[in-house]
């Protein structure tokens, strides 16, 4: 039976403290009024990004059980959602999922969280690279940075798409990599200094769009994963893909710019918390274009 609310699987790691992966995911989809039902792949006492000494505990063994229980009551979703993977075994575990609860109704939105600024985060090998490959061509819809496409499409990881021509080119590439739908974040236009934002490929349609706000000082864990609960959030709500973008940027935009009028650590992410009630708002569209 279909669930009475929107409903997502979302597959992330989770932190005792610092907002980021599941800290963020949660309450976004719930104030958006979507069940999230987490499948948590470890456990930490804190998020990596600037915390040391943080305890960790590897739940991959866990997920068959999740996968098994879920299928026997039946389950049901709208959205299947994964972000950082920590081994080829839990790709290949998401893999399970989306076969096993997929269905014409599903959005299955892949974060292929794997590096930042040139280079592969300290813990991803370079084997996950052919596993996330893999693993977006799976995908409805994926949100890469421009590190990690460059990585999946086996390019220079320093190169940066920026202009319209590049970032068509490399939209273009991933989606033939067999996601339906691509998002490259950190897009840049050389002719729009100072600006930063998501560009858009849809494939079945042919369309471009892209959204660009003005580029921020704060530097803030866990921003991605905002961006992308915010993102899926608007879809299952029934909003088209650019304003889904739209809205995503702008909340986005509002917590860092919110968050950065206050003295605290920025390891921390952002005061999430106070912008929640955004979200019941109806966002002021008009940023995102067609290119």
């Amino acid at each position: 039976m279909r669930p009475l609310i929107p409903r997502v699987a979302a597959i992330h790691d989770l932190s005792g403290f610092g907002r980021s992966s599941l800290c963020n995911v949660l309450p976004i989809l719930s104030t958006m009024g979507i069940q999230a039902c987490p499948v948590p792949t470890a456990v930490l006492s804190t998020h990596s990004g600037g915390f040391d000494g943080y305890t960790f505990r590897d739940l991959t063994e866990d997920i068959p059980g999740f996968i098994r229980h879920w299928k026997e009551l039946g389950l049901e979703f709208d959205g299947i959602y994964s972000g950082f993977l920590g081994s080829p075994r839990q790709v290949e575990l998401v893999r399970e999922l989306i076969h096993t609860f997929r269905t014409p109704k599903t959005w299955v939105v892949i974060d292929p969280v794997m590096g930042d600024g040139g280079s592969l985060y300290s813990s991803i090998s370079k084997d996950m690279i052919g596993e996330m490959r893999r693993l977006i061509g799976e995908a409805d819809l994926i949100v890469p940075n421009q590190t990690e496409a460059a990585f999946l499409l086996g390019e220079d990881p320093a190169s940066h798409a920026d202009t319209p021509e590049d970032l068509k080119r490399r939209l273009r590439a991933l989606a033939d990599l067999g996601p339906k739908t691509v998002l490259l974040t950190s897009a840049e236009d050389r002719t729009r200094p100072g600006e930063i934002g998501v560009a858009a490929y849809e494939k079945q349609s042919g369309r471009y769009w892209r959204v660009f706000s003005p580029k921020l000082q704060g530097s803030y864990p866990g921003t991605g994963d905002i961006f992308a609960s915010v993102m899926l959030g608007s879809l299952l709500q029934g909003n088209s893909l650019p304003i889904a973008i739209d809205r995503a940027v702008q909340f986005i935009s509002q917590c860092i710019k919110a968050s950065d009028s206050y003295e605290y650590p920025r390891r921390e992410g952002v005061l999430l918390e106070r912008e929640l009630p955004l979200l019941h708002t109806t966002a002021l569209i008009g940023s995102y274009e067609e290119f």
